[in-house]
C-alpha cells in the first residue's frame, strides 16, 4: 500500500473526524492559521477561496511547503461563488487552478463541485483530471433549502469517480434534518463514505449525530467568528460539551425543542451532568418550528422516521402548550397549567412534566421561606406565566397579572382567580415579588427590552426574571436602580433542570456541577 493510500486507510479508523476549515485571505497568514486550526482538529480544510484573487494564481506552487506540516490530513477546497464559495464561479478558472496543483499531499483530499467532479471524469489527463480520484471528495451545497430530488442529487455525485461524497442542504426545521439522516443511512448499506449535512440553527443535530450514524467528518469552526458555513458549532465545544467521540448508536440522546434554541445554555447544563454521572448521553439542541410535525416524524416512537435512541425532551417557548396533543400521559399540574416543558419516553408512550414549577418556586423558598400572604405580580400570561400562578396559588401567595393585553390573558387570569391589569405604565410599588415572565431581555434581538422600568418597580422587594440569558438582563438592571433585590432567571433554570434529570434517569445529578457549568456558559 502506497503511503497516500496507508494515510486515508489510518483515517478511516477514526471514526469520528472534526474538520476545521481555514479561510485567511493572504498566503502568508496560512502557516499560522493552520497551526491553530491542527491544535483542535483531526482535518484542516483549507478554503482557497478565500484568498485575495490576486494570490490564488500563485498559490499552487506554495502548497507542498504548507500541506505536510501540522500532522493532519489537509482537504483543499476552491468552492465557486454559487456553492458558497468567494472565488469566482467560472468554471474555467476552477479547471485550470486543478490542473496547476501537480501533487496532492500524502496525507490529504481536495474537495471538486459536482459540475467539475462530472467533467474532469470525462477529460485526459492532462486537463486537470486527479492522478488519483480515491483522494477527491465530489460535493454538492444548497443554501436555499432540502432539494425534492435530493435523492437523486446523491446518485449523481455517486456516479462519478470520487471516493468521498459530500451533501450540505440548508435546514429551516429540525426535520430538515431527516433527509440527511436517511442518506447517511443509504451510503452505509452501499458501502459508500458520505459527508452529509444540515447547515443552519436547525440543522445541528446532523453535526453532532453525524459521525456515529456514519458521516465521513463533520465541520466546526475554531471560533464563532471563523466559521464558513451557517451552523458550524465551535470545535472544542463539539469535544468538550457532547462528547462527539464517544456518541455511539446505543448513546441516549436527550434535547431541546423550541425556537429560538441557540442561546440556551441548557445544553451546557445537561451535558454535563450527563459526563458527571457517567451516562452514555448526549443533549442537542432542537430548532423547532412546527411541533406536530416534530413530534410526529421524529418523537413520537410509532410514528417516527428515524431509528435512534432518544429517551426525553425539554421544551420550551413557542411549544410547551402545543406539544401536549402529542403525548399518551400528562401529569395532573401539567394539564392544569396547560403546558409541558419536560417529555419522557416511556416505552412507546410519552408522558408529559411541567418542572417550571419547582423550578419557579425553589429561589423564592430559599429567599423567602415561607411566601405565605406575599403579593406577587407575574408579567406576561404564557406557560411560564401560568406555571407561576399555579405554583405560587400553592403557596398561598397573592398573585395579579400585568399584561399588554388584558383580553388575552382574560382565560389565564379566571383560571387561576387572579386580576388582570395593563402592563402599559402599571406601577409596582407595595409588590413583594415582581416576576417577569415574558420573553423581553433575552440575548438576540430582545436583548436590550424591559417589561418594566426603575420608576414603576420602586419599593418592590425582589425583581425575578424567568430569562436567564444573558445572566444580567436590563429589567434586572432597572430593578437595581431601583433598589430591590433580584433573583436571576438562571436559578429557576436550574432547579427545573435537576427535576429533569431526575425524570429522566432517576438518579440524582450533582447539582454544583451543573451550577458551574451554567455559569460558565452565560458568562461567554
Amino acid at each position: 500500500m502506497d503511503e497516500h493510500r496507508l494515510a486515508l486507510s489510518l483515517m478511516k479508523a477514526n471514526l469520528t473526524r472534526i474538520c476545521v476549515p481555514v479561510c485567511v485571505r493572504h498566503a502568508n497568514e496560512m502557516p499560522a492559521a493552520m497551526k491553530r486550526a491542527a491544535e483542535a482538529a483531526d482535518m484542516i480544510e483549507l478554503r482557497l477561496d478565500c484568498l485575495e484573487k490576486s494570490e490564488l494564481d500563485s498559490i499552487a506552487r506554495l502548497l507542498p511547503e504548507h500541506l505536510n506540516q501540522f500532522g493532519v490530513p489537509v482537504i483543499l477546497t476552491l468552492r465557486s461563488e454559487d456553492q458558497g464559495g468567494r472565488a469566482s464561479s467560472e468554471f474555467q478558472a476552477r479547471q485550470r487552478f486543478w490542473a496547476s496543483v501537480k501533487k496532492i499531499p500524502d496525507n490529504g483530499l481536495i474537495d471538486l463541485e459536482l459540475d467539475l467532479a462530472q467533467k474532469l471524469a470525462t477529460e485526459k489527463p492532462d486537463s486537470g483530471v486527479p492522478a488519483d480520484w480515491s483522494a477527491v471528495v465530489c460535493s454538492h451545497h444548497d443554501f436555499a433549502g432540502v432539494p425534492a430530488n435530493l435523492e437523486e442529487i446523491y446518485e449523481r455525485i455517486a456516479a462519478t469517480p470520487a471516493r468521498i461524497l459530500k451533501i450540505a442542504v440548508q435546514a429551516h426545521d429540525a426535520t430538515d434534518c431527516l433527509p440527511i439522516f436517511r442518506l447517511l443511512d443509504r451510503a452505509q448499506n452501499e458501502g459508500r463514505e458520505l459527508i452529509a449535512i444540515a447547515m443552519g440553527q436547525a440543522g445541528i443535530a446532523t453535526r453532532i449525530l453525524g459521525p456515529s450514524r456514519g458521516s465521513y467528518l463533520t465541520y466546526a469552526s475554531l471560533h464563532a467568528e471563523s466559521a464558513t458555513a451557517p451552523g458550524q458549532l465551535i470545535a472544542k465545544d463539539l469535544r468538550d460539551i457532547y462528547r462527539i467521540d464517544e456518541i455511539d448508536q446505543q448513546t441516549q440522546i436527550f434535547g431541546l425543542m423550541g425556537r429560538p434554541v441557540g442561546h440556551s445554555i441548557s445544553p451546557h447544563i445537561h451535558n454535563a451532568a450527563f459526563r458527571a454521572a457517567g451516562i452514555n448521553a448526549v443533549y442537542v439542541p432542537f430548532e423547532v418550528g412546527d411541533a406536530g410535525q416534530f413530534m410526529r416524524r421524529m418523537v413520537r416512537p410509532d410514528s417516527r422516521e428515524m431509528n435512534w435512541n432518544l429517551r426525553g425532551l425539554s421544551v420550551t417557548a413557542p411549544h410547551k402548550a402545543a406539544v401536549i396533543r402529542s403525548l399518551d400521559r400528562i401529569e395532573p399540574a401539567a394539564k392544569e397549567i396547560g403546558a409541558v416543558n419536560t417529555i419522557v419516553v416511556q416505552g412507546r408512550e410519552l408522558h408529559g412534566y411541567n418542572t417550571d414549577v419547582s423550578g419557579f418556586i425553589a429561589p423564592l423558598r430559599g429567599k423567602f421561606g415561607s411566601l405565605k400572604e406575599a403579593r406577587c405580580a407575574i408579567i406576561g400570561a404564557g406557560g411560564g406565566a401560568r406555571a407561576a400562578l399555579w405554583a405560587l396559588r400553592n403557596e398561598a401567595a397573592r398573585a395579579e397579572l400585568f399584561v399588554r393585553d388584558p383580553t388575552r390573558a382574560k382565560s389565564t387570569a379566571e383560571q387561576f382567580g387572579v386580576d388582570c391589569h395593563l402592563l402599559t405604565n402599571a406601577r409596582f410599588e407595595g409588590f413583594d415579588i415582581v416576576v417577569n415572565a415574558t420573553p423581553l431581555g433575552t440575548r438576540g434581538l430582545q436583548q436590550d427590552e424591559t417589561p418594566a422600568m426603575a420608576e414603576q418597580l420602586r419599593n418592590v422587594r425582589l425583581a425575578y426574571d424567568l430569562v436567564y440569558n444573558p445572566l444580567e438582563t436590563r429589567f434586572l438592571r432597572e430593578a437595581r436602580a431601583a433598589g430591590c433585590e433580584t433573583l436571576s432567571g438562571i436559578e429557576m433554570l436550574l432547579a427545573q433542570a435537576v427535576e429533569q434529570f431526575k425524570l429522566w434517569t432517576g438518579r440524582e445529578p450533582e447539582v454544583e456541577l451543573m451550577r458551574a457549568a451554567a455559569l460558565e456558559a452565560s458568562m461567554k
